[in-house]
């Protein structure tokens, strides 16, 4: 076992995602693989961790370039989501974006991390989505975000 601390485990961990919506106003969502680090099988919205001394909206365009390889103008702000995984003993806090494509077309680029990416109605989620991603959906459609 590593010496390493681990964030979301030892410590809070800040990250963040994406809600990258298109002309239908659909949210881009990819299924989590086996190699994450936690809920694997889930279906969220892009994103990742964000670097020390990096401001977190450029870490969510450098995580949504990484992940899906494209370029998006950030919109919105969404309410953080407090993210605390009982059953994995993880806890997180996550900042939450909206979106649009500004340049490239969304391709799985890290496949240890995602096995599918797929465009959702937002009323019609699968099943398996993540807090991080249902509760800043349901506060988009509410109207609870902050226009940038």
């Amino acid at each position: 076992m590593s010496d390493k601390i681990k964030p979301g485990v030892d410590y809070i961990g800040i990250g963040g995602g994406v809600l990258i919506l298109n002309e239908k106003g659909q949210g881009l969502l990819m299924k989590r693989s086996g190699k994450v680090r936690n809920e694997s099988g889930w279906w969220s919205k892009p994103g990742g961790g964000i670097d020390f001394g990096e401001r977190a909206i450029d870490a969510m365009k450098r995580e949504i370039f990484e992940e899906i390889g494209i370029e998006v103008k950030i919109i919105g702000y969404l309410p953080h989501t407090d993210h605390i995984i009982e059953e994995e003993n993880q806890h997180w806090l996550a900042i939450n974006y909206i979106a649009k494509i500004k340049s490239g077309d969304p391709k799985i680029m890290e496949l240890h991390k995602c096995e599918e990416l797929k465009w959702f109605d937002l009323d019609k989620l699968p099943k398996k989505t993540t807090k991080t991603t249902r509760e800043p959906i349901d506060d988009y459609l509410a109207g609870r975000y902050i226009k940038l």
